[in-house]
């Protein structure tokens, strides 16, 4: 465990992967996730067979210790991730790339559109919901009432925690009855993290209205069965007319799935063909 603190009082956690090579991935998981997923496993896994030293992080409150703060983490958050980002670049490194899944796959395609000097060589992003509205408003339909019912129990879990270490500043009041993203980020997410109302945080935390401003090579891996994504979340006109942004539609692969034979991750052999498998520097 690397403690990163993060400028403001709170801090995130990593936990590297370290095997003395010149090249690193900082890698990031998706919503209530942490380093100990299948998914993020297998990624790192192979990143480290193919010459990355690799680190993965948690949001704040993921890594099984508390963050400082009421606000945790949002979808939209690219603040910890640029300071992630600086710090594994402090340790060395020739180059530095990205990886991320779902909403870490939407921080990561947000970081590269909104900043100028990312400070990363390339990027790959999986199963991104890139319009945050749309894809939460497809959460709250009958066909993924049990997966957003996981959610809802994780996310309902964490506000009250919060509301014991914060005593009088969370209230509680009708928690229970929430159900649904709206509900949960119109009452929590949104005025936590000082935006307008739910619609203003959907709008500003996607990663969708800053694609354009990609600069390095960037994959975006996706999955035309995906249960929780949109239409809207596909952006095969910005990857048209993009330079560096590469969409690959799959037919099949589900929400961060892409099992292949043996049970192997599609996306594991592509993010090491995309980020290149072998060492450019020495180690």
């Amino acid at each position: 465990r690397v403690r990163i603190g993060t400028g403001d009082g709170d801090f995130v956690d990593a936990f590297p992967r370290r095997g003395g090579h010149s090249r690193a991935v900082v890698v990031c998981h998706g919503l209530e996730g942490d380093v100990r997923r299948g998914y993020l496993r297998a990624a790192v896994s192979a990143l480290v067979e193919a010459g990355w030293d690799v680190w993965p992080w948690c949001y704040r409150g993921c890594s099984g210790v508390p963050n400082l703060r009421v606000a945790s983490y949002h979808s939209g958050m690219t603040e910890d991730l640029a300071v992630v980002v600086d710090r594994v670049r402090g340790e060395g490194y020739g180059e530095v790339a990205l990886l991320g899944f779902s909403i870490g796959g939407n921080q990561v395609l947000k970081y590269l559109g909104e900043r100028e000097d990312v400070g990363v060589s390339r990027a790959v992003a999986v199963s991104v919901p890139t319009d945050l509205r749309s894809s939460a408003e497809r959460m709250a339909g009958r066909e993924n009432r049990v997966y957003m019912a996981h959610f809802m129990r994780a996310l309902r879990g964490k506000v009250r925690a919060k509301a014991v270490q914060f005593p009088g500043e969370v209230d509680l009041a009708g928690l229970d009855e929430i159900r649904t993203f709206a509900d949960f980020d119109a009452r929590f997410t949104a005025p936590l993290h000082g935006f307008g109302d739910v619609y203003d945080y959907w709008e500003q935390a996607s990663c969708g209205r800053v694609l354009e401003g990609v600069s390095v090579p960037t994959l975006l891996l996706m999955a035309e069965d995906d249960p929780i994504l949109t239409p809207e979340c596909f952006p095969y006109g910005v990857a048209e007319v993009s330079e560096v942004l590469e969409l690959e539609v799959a037919r099949y692969g589900g929400h961060v799935g892409f099992y292949e034979g043996g049970g192997e991750r599609y996306f594991c052999r592509r993010a090491v063909e995309f980020l290149g498998a072998s060492d450019r520097g020495v180690g």
